[in-house]
């Protein structure tokens, strides 16, 4: 490695599959970062300057408006997303920085699950790779689960991109669809379902700093409502490294900057971050994340009662032992996945 005013530069005999690592990293964030503005200005595009090409978008309209509850009952099918979540891109991906899935007990295959993963991260990489894909062999450590990652909504509400997100297994954020994965049984071979929630959501995002674990989890309590309301295990779910392969323009609460953050997230949907990555070609700057390993850690599941209309008090109680399992769950495994673990601490917002 070669360092010139400050930036450092990657080596010329870099491998070439190191190169295509770094175009799937690329990549990546060109299509989560980006995926809903190229949506609308393709669809645009093709609508108002071709010739032949917009009868199609039309078309597809239709086949928006007769899809456009999938999201909230399932999702895709297993047979339309078997292709894409096995291709040679998401490998790439999770070789990069490497993902890793780490398990700590098995889980029953006949019942439904809530994943709730901590911390969301920039682009939630490590849920990506781990359940996202199938490269790490999440069915495989969990037989007989159908694995379906919670996106936001307004993804399945953009044309053409809603086709990847659905291709990949997403299903909707909506109260509608997670309380019909909670209380459904998925098709066959699958007896079972986990459903992957990112908890903190794209407010979380606003936090991820380097070497720093900020969740937002005391206020996010909607989670445990829908588990008692249809009597389903939670299941704590940590990313280590998450935080570490971006650094952010971070503006601290209060700040102009936070301010206007959290109103353009409020309008859009989307956390607008400045981002502190990498290039293709030197290590200092870019919007390419770093190479740091991530390490997904899937906990042992917390039993709740079924309680159709569960009290504020009853709510609270297993959010109070939700939240002891998951700091439990990152002080057990902190010394394995993370540097310096004495001086990193689990920060609850």
């Amino acid at each position: 490695m070669m360092e010139i005013l400050g930036v450092r530069f990657a080596p010329l005999n870099v491998p070439l599959k190191r190169r295509l690592e770094t175009l799937s990293a690329a990549l990546l964030i060109i299509v989560l970062g980006f995926g809903d503005l190229i949506g609308y200005v393709l669809t645009a595009y093709l609508l108002f300057y071709t010739e032949t090409v917009r009868y199609f978008i039309l078309f597809y309209f239709i086949w928006m408006y007769y899809d456009w509850d999938t999201c909230n009952k399932g999702g895709r099918a297993a047979r339309w997303t078997t292709w894409i979540r096995n291709c040679a891109w998401m490998q790439y991906i999770c070789n990069y920085f490497p993902v890793k899935l780490v398990k700590t007990t098995d889980l029953d295959p006949e019942k439904n699950y809530l994943f709730c993963s901590f911390p969301h991260g920039i682009l939630s990489t490590g849920i990506f790779g781990a359940f996202g894909s199938d490269i790490l062999g999440c069915k495989q450590l969990f037989p007989g689960l159908d694995v379906r990652v919670v996106v936001l909504d307004q993804h399945f509400q953009i044309p053409l991109f809603r086709e990847y997100v659905s291709a990949t297994g997403g299903v909707s954020s909506t109260a509608k669809s997670l309380n019909y994965l909670a209380s459904t049984k998925p098709e066959k071979p699958y007896t079972g379902r986990a459903t992957i929630l990112i908890v903190g959501g794209a407010s979380e995002s606003l936090e991820c700093q380097p070497g720093t674990y900020r969740i937002l989890v005391k206020r996010r309590k909607g989670f445990v409502k829908i588990a008692l309301k249809n009597g389903i295990p939670l299941v704590p779910v940590f990313s280590f490294g998450e935080t570490d392969i971006y650094d952010q323009v971070y503006g601290t609460e209060g700040s102009t900057l936070k301010k206007v953050q959290h109103f353009i997230r409020k309008k859009i949907g989307i956390a607008p971050i400045i981002l502190r990555g990498r290039g293709f070609f030197q290590y200092s700057f870019g919007i390419i994340a770093q190479r740091k390993p991530i390490t997904v850690v899937v906990g042992s599941p917390i039993e709740l009662p079924k309680i159709p209309e569960p009290t504020t008090e009853q709510i609270d109680e297993y959010h109070e032992i939700f939240i002891k399992r998951l700091v439990e769950l990152f002080e057990s495994n902190k010394h394995k996945y993370v540097e310096n673990p004495e001086s990193v601490t689990l920060e609850l917002l």
